[in-house]
């Protein structure tokens, strides 16, 4: 749904997983480690961005090409 908050918060929640990982590796000398778990918080990041704009299309599909 458009007005859905939810997918909100699941975004900030791997954001401050990513960080806290991200800053605990950095730490550890790990920092090849460190990008690679950034990366894939930003993928896992934009798989949700995308399902949500493929919904919002979908909504508009259904919108303007009714077959009632």
């Amino acid at each position: 749904m458009i007005g859905d908050t939810s997918i909100l918060f699941q975004i900030a929640g791997i954001g401050i997983i990513v960080a806290m990982i991200h800053t605990i590796l950095k730490q550890m000398g790990k920092e090849e480690y460190a990008q690679f778990v950034s990366l894939v918080g930003f993928i896992i990041v934009l798989l949700f961005v995308l399902n949500s704009i493929s919904d919002l299309f979908q909504e508009i599909r259904s919108v303007f090409f009714y077959k009632g």
